[in-house]
């Protein structure tokens, strides 16, 4: 199959770039990728997206594809495994055999969560330990549980894990948190919630199933064991690059590198939008507005490309 414009994500970035594309009359393919809606629908309550004064991830996501399917974009329930970027049209091909070329490709993979690497992870993942509140969080009702993190994710998993866990630890590595002002006094004023500062855990432990971890005091070093029945992992996310093979310049800290008017990468005719190129301000409002630029952005070269040829 040949597509004037491939866009790879399906999260709010993915979409608003698939709604713009096929609006301007582009014909527009969107891969979306093995978790359909993106890290969103890990996400039980969203309350500072325009228009919505409360709704959860899922729902906002489904909104956006069903929006998407309305306007015209040709959705294909799928996972790129390669890209061939060495020149146009770029060729792709999928997890499910699907084979294609793409004038211009728009990347809006994402970011997925990062893990601890402490000793017992790996032991207790799925037994124990979790990376999703919303999806796990019914198994330890009238539980004790924690949250790990110090962000809006972790504050906003713990606030919504005193709706079915007995008792909530929030395991913060620093002394202050890094989410909205208006979840930490949520968060903080909440009587089933119980935050431990400057700790860090060391090890999770238990024998057939996670029993309890042990943390570590930054300040004085001490150690302490604390019985839980489950973890929830809220510590951050990486970008979803892998498939990129090398071919794109990427940053530092391995986002993929963009100018941040046009969103194009180090690849002409090749955009980032979304997290997978967002180091700093990762929210859902910031995603969709780059993926808007990026899909604009598209139309500007396929039309300056087809003038050439003319």
């Amino acid at each position: 199959m040949h597509t004037s414009v491939l866009i790879i994500g399906s999260g709010p970035a993915g979409y608003t770039a698939g709604i713009y594309t096929t609006r301007a009359g582009i014909n527009t393919t969107l891969i979306t990728g093995n978790t359909v809606g993106g890290q969103l629908i890990r996400t039980n309550e969203v309350e500072n997206f325009p228009g919505f004064e409360s709704i959860t991830g899922s729902e906002l996501m489904e909104k956006m594809n069903t929006q998407a399917q309305k306007v015209g974009v040709n959705i294909i329930y799928d996972e790129i495994v390669s890209l061939d970027l060495s020149k146009r049209p770029f060729k792709f091909k999928s997890k499910g055999d699907l084979n294609g070329t793409a004038d211009t490709i728009i990347i809006a993979t994402g970011a997925s969560p990062k893990w601890l690497k402490s000793s017992g992870e790996e032991k207790f993942k799925g037994k124990g330990i979790s990376i999703c509140a919303t999806c796990d969080g019914f198994f330890y009702k009238n539980k004790t549980v924690a949250v790990i993190g110090g962000g809006n994710s972790a504050l906003y998993e713990s606030q919504f894990l005193t709706n079915v866990a007995s008792k909530v630890y929030l395991i913060n590595k620093n002394n202050t948190f890094k989410g909205e002002k208006q979840i930490q006094e949520k968060v903080i004023n909440n009587p089933k919630i119980e935050i431990l500062y400057n700790s860090q855990v060391v090890e999770f432990t238990g024998e057939n199933k996670l029993s309890g971890i042990i943390l570590k005091n930054k300040k004085d070093k001490k150690a302490s064991q604390l019985d839980v029945h489950g973890v929830f992992e809220a510590i951050g996310t990486e970008p979803n690059i892998s498939f990129l093979n090398n071919q794109i310049e990427i940053t530092k800290k391995g986002y993929i590198k963009t100018d941040k008017r046009t969103m194009e990468t180090s690849i002409k005719g090749v955009y980032a939008c979304g997290d997978v190129q967002e180091e700093k301000y990762r929210q859902a409002i910031i995603s969709a507005g780059s993926g808007a630029i990026a899909a604009l952005s598209v139309e500007k070269f396929l039309l300056n490309k087809d003038e050439k040829e003319d």
